[in-house]
C-alpha cells in the first residue's frame, strides 16, 4: 500500500474554496480546487481525517487508477488495469457511481455498465465468481469520473455521503443538508463567536440543522463520529480509524452557547428534537414559536441564521422577508443576521444593507447567503412586533373590510351562500382580494406596479394580514396569503407549494374539496357560482358534458341536479384526481358520472358521443407539455364551440364561459354556423362580485334551427 494517495473530495457548487482551506487544516498537501470539489495528496491517515473532520465536503475519493476512456472499450480496459482481486474481498456486493464532463461516451449508464462489466469479468476470471451488486448499501462504491476521455477510478473511503452525520432520524431528508449548513456558519464566522460565548438563534429551524451544526462546532464534535468504514474495500486499516475516532472524542467539549431553534410547526419541531436527542442530548433547545412574536434573548447579542422559505417552499406568505427585516431591525440591535435565500428580490425584501452577499447553491437552486450586521440603536416604532404592526392610514382598509363584511354576510345568509368575496381592490392602495370560505379566508395580493416601491407594497400586506383577523374576527391561524403576479400572455399559473392542506366547504348540496395553499386558484371559483346553478337547471334529466372539467365542480351540481348521465373531460391528472375526490365526497354513481383524461381540442375531432349540455369552460392559456399545441381561448374558441356543436343534441345547450378580460366572440362565424348566442355575462355575476363587472364572460349557446 503507497503511503501517499491522490484524493478529491467532492463538494456542492460554491464550496470548493471552504473544502479546500478544511483540508489543509487536516495537513492535506497538493490542496487544488477543481470542478465538483477539491484534488489533494496525503497518507491514508489524511483521507480518514477528512472522512471524519470535513464539514463541508460530500465526499473522499480516493484514486487507484487512471487512463484513457474515448469510448466503451478504452474505459473497460482503464478499469481493468486495476486489480480488483486486492481491493475487493470475497462475498463483498459492489456499486458503481459514474460521473463524466467533456466526454464521447454515450451516456453515464452505459459508462456505469461498462465499469460493472470490467470490475465482475476480472473478477470472475481470478476467483470463478462474480461480486453482487447493490445499489442501496454497498460494501464497495467504486467511483468513476471521465472528463476529456481521461478515467480516474477511486474507491470512496467513506462509502456514503459525509452529509449523512447519523442523527437525522429514520434516514429523513432536511431542505438544508448538513454540508451547506455547516458552510453557512462557517462564513458567517461561528466557530469564533462560539468562542466568545454568543448565543445562536434559528427562527425558522425546521428539522433543526443549522442548530445541530452549530453545536457540533461549538462543542468540537467531530461531525463524522457516528460514521462506520465499509468494509469492501481490503485497503482499509480498521485500527488506525479507531484510534483517530477515540483522539476526537477526547476532544470533544461542553456547550457554553446558547443555541436556539423556533418554528411555527409543531411537526418540525418535533423532528428538531428527535434529531438533536441523537446528535447530542440536551444542548439546544427548541420550540414551537410564531415568527411574529420573536424577540432577542437575554445577553450579548449573537448570530441570527435562517433559511426562510423561498421559490416553491415560500407557498402562501411572500410578506414573510418583509416580516423577518423588520424584526431584526427592531429587535435584535447588535447582532449579525445570515439569511441564505433563493430569490434575490426576496433577499431584498429584508430592507437591510449586507456586509457580504456569498454565493451558494443547495441543490439545483443557485442561492445567495446575505450576512446583515445590525446596528446597536434598535429603532422604535409601530405598536407591536410582526404582522401586528401597522400604520394608522391601514384602519381605512378594516373599516371597509368590515362594512363589506355586514352587508354582504347578511346577503350570504339570504342565499344560502357559505364561500364568497367580501373585497377586491376597493382601496387602489390595498390591491388585494379577500375571500371568505366557510371558516377559512383567502388573501390574494395582486402584484402592484412597476412604480410602487416594494418596501411600500410589503408594509400594506403587513397592514392587510394584521388587518383582516381583526376586522372578521377570526384567527390569524385561518387567513391564508397567495401572491398573484402579472403574467405574460404565454404563460399560465403552477403550483406554488405542497402543503397538501384539503378543506370542505360547501355550494348549496354540494360538498366540494378547496385547497388554500398548494395552488393560485382554490379549486372552486368563486364567481361562476351563478354559472353554476344554470348548467344545473339545464341540465336536469340530461345527458351532461364538461370540457375542461377542472375540479369537477360544475358537474357535481348538475349529477346532484338531476343530470341523466355526465362526462367530465380534462388533460390534467392533478383536476382528475381532485374531481375523483369531490365525487366520493357526493356520492355520485360512477357508472353514470365518468372521467376522462384528454386533450380537449384533439378529443372534440374523435369522439363519437352526443349531449344534451355542455359547459366549455377553457382556460386563458394553455402551454402543458401533454398538449399537441398549446391553447389560447381568443384564437381557438371557434374551433372549441364548433366542435362542441357537433356534438350537441337537436335543442340542446352549450354554456361558453371564460375569465380572460381581452376575450371577444367572434358573433358573425358562430351565427354563419347555425349557432344563435345569447350573452348571460350580467346574469352570471353574483352580488358579491358587483365591482368588477368583466370578472368573467359567458354565453349560451344554441343552433336556430
Amino acid at each position: 500500500m503507497p503511503s501517499s494517495h491522490s484524493f478529491f473530495a467532492t463538494s456542492a457548487r460554491g464550496l470548493d474554496t471552504i473544502v479546500a482551506a478544511e483540508l489543509t487544516a487536516l495537513g492535506a498537501t497538493d490542496v487544488l480546487p477543481g470542478r465538483g470539489g477539491v484534488h489533494f495528496t496525503g497518507s491514508l491517515e489524511t483521507g480518514y481525517l477528512a472522512c471524519l473532520w470535513s464539514r463541508t465536503a460530500s465526499r473522499i475519493l480516493l484514486e487507484l487508477g487512471r487512463g484513457p476512456a474515448a469510448d466503451g472499450d478504452q474505459l473497460y480496459e482503464t478499469v481493468r488495469t486495476i486489480r480488483w482481486a486486492d481491493q475487493l474481498p470475497l462475498q463483498r456486493t459492489i456499486a458503481v457511481d459514474y460521473t463524466q464532463v467533456k466526454s464521447q461516451l454515450q451516456h453515464t449508464q452505459f459508462g456505469a455498465l461498462r465499469t460493472k462489466d470490467a470490475v465482475c469479468d476480472q473478477l470472475r476470471e481470478a476467483r470463478g465468481e462474480r461480486p453482487d451488486v447493490d445499489t442501496a448499501r454497498p460494501d464497495l462504491l467504486i467511483h468513476v469520473h471521465v472528463e476529456t476521455d481521461v478515467a480516474a477510478v477511486s474507491v470512496d473511503l467513506a462509502g456514503e455521503s459525509l452529509h449523512r452525520r447519523g442523527y437525522r432520524v429514520d434516514g429523513a431528508e432536511a431542505p438544508l443538508k448538513e454540508t451547506l449548513a455547516a458552510a453557512i456558519l462557517l462564513l458567517l464566522d461561528w466557530p469564533a463567536r462560539a468562542e466568545l460565548g454568543q448565543p445562536l438563534l434559528d427562527p425558522m429551524c425546521g428539522s433543526g440543522t443549522l442548530c445541530i451544526e452549530a453545536a457540533l462546532m461549538a462543542t468540537q464534535r467531530a461531525p463524522g463520529l457516528n460514521r462506520t468504514l465499509p468494509r469492501g474495500w481490503t485497503g482499509q486499516d480498521p485500527a488506525l480509524w479507531t484510534r483517530l475516532v477515540a483522539e476526537a472524542k477526547a476532544k470533544i467539549r461542553p456547550l457554553k452557547n446558547s443555541i436556539v431553534g423556533l418554528d411555527h410547526d409543531p411537526r418540525a419541531v418535533a423532528a428538531a428534537n428527535a434529531n438533536a436527542r441523537r446528535a447530542l442530548p440536551d444542548a439546544i433547545v427548541f420550540r414551537q414559536q410564531e415568527l411574529e412574536v420573536l424577540e432577542a434573548p437575554a445577553g450579548i447579542p449573537g448570530l441570527l441564521v435562517t433559511n426562510p422559505p423561498y421559490d416553491e417552499r415560500l407557498g402562501a406568505d411572500p410578506g414573510l422577508y418583509p416580516l423577518l427585516g423588520d424584526l431584526c431591525k427592531r429587535r435584535f440591535p447588535g447582532w449579525t443576521v445570515g439569511v441564505l435565500s433563493g430569490t434575490p428580490e426576496l433577499a431584498g425584501q429584508l430592507g437591510l444593507r449586507p456586509k457580504r452577499r456569498h454565493p451558494l447553491w443547495n441543490g439545483p437552486i443557485e442561492c445567495r447567503l446575505v450576512e446583515l450586521p445590525i446596528g446597536t440603536e434598535a429603532p422604535v416604532s409601530g405598536d407591536g412586533p410582526g404582522w401586528r404592526k401597522t400604520s394608522a392610514h391601514s384602519e381605512m382598509f378594516g373599516n371597509r373590510l368590515r362594512k363589506n363584511y355586514k352587508h354582504i354576510a347578511k346577503w350570504a345568509k339570504r342565499e344560502g351562500v357559505s364561500c364568497y368575496r367580501l373585497y377586491d381592490k376597493d382601496l387602489p392602495e390595498y390591491a388585494v382580494a379577500v375571500d371568505l370560505y366557510e371558516d377559512w379566508v383567502q388573501v390574494q395580493e395582486y402584484a402592484p406596479p412597476s412604480d410602487i416601491d416594494e418596501n411600500a407594497a410589503a408594509r400594506r400586506l403587513r397592514d392587510v394580514m394584521a388587518r383582516v383577523p381583526e376586522a372578521l374576527e377570526i384567527p390569524a391561524e385561518r387567513v391564508f396569503l397567495k401572491v398573484r403576479r402579472r403574467q405574460r400572455p404565454d404563460t399560465q399559473y403552477g403550483r406554488q407549494a405542497e402543503g397538501g392542506d384539503e378543506k370542505i366547504v360547501r355550494e348549496g348540496d354540494a360538498k366540494l374539496y378547496i385547497n388554500l395553499t398548494d395552488y393560485l386558484d382554490t379549486g372552486l371559483y368563486l364567481d361562476e357560482r351563478p354559472v353554476r346553478k344554470l348548467v344545473r337547471e339545464l341540465a336536469v334529466g340530461k345527458d351532461f358534458l364538461n370540457l375542461f372539467s377542472y375540479t369537477g365542480a360544475a358537474t357535481i351540481q348538475a349529477a346532484l341536479g338531476g343530470a341523466r348521465s355526465s362526462l367530465s373531460v380534462d388533460l390534467s391528472n392533478t383536476y382528475l384526481a381532485w374531481s375523483e375526490r369531490n365525487f366520493e365526497l357526493n356520492k355520485l354513481a360512477r357508472d353514470r358520472h365518468r372521467l376522462e383524461r384528454a386533450d380537449v381540442l384533439g378529443w372534440l375531432g374523435t369522439t363519437h358521443g352526443r349531449w344534451d349540455v355542455i359547459f366549455l369552460a377553457p382556460p386563458t392559456f394553455s402551454n402543458s407539455a401533454k398538449m399537441e399545441e398549446d391553447l389560447d381561448v381568443q384564437r381557438d374558441h371557434l374551433a372549441l364551440i364548433r366542435g362542441a356543436a357537433k356534438l350537441m343534441r337537436p335543442g340542446g345547450t352549450i354554456v361558453f364561459s371564460t375569465h380572460s378580460r381581452r376575450f371577444r366572440l367572434d358573433r358573425a362565424e358562430l351565427t354563419a354556423a347555425g349557432l344563435s348566442v345569447t350573452d348571460v355575462s350580467q346574469k352570471t355575476i353574483p352580488t358579491d362580485f358587483a365591482r368588477d363587472a368583466r370578472v368573467h364572460q359567458c354565453f349560451r349557446i344554441e343552433r336556430t334551427a
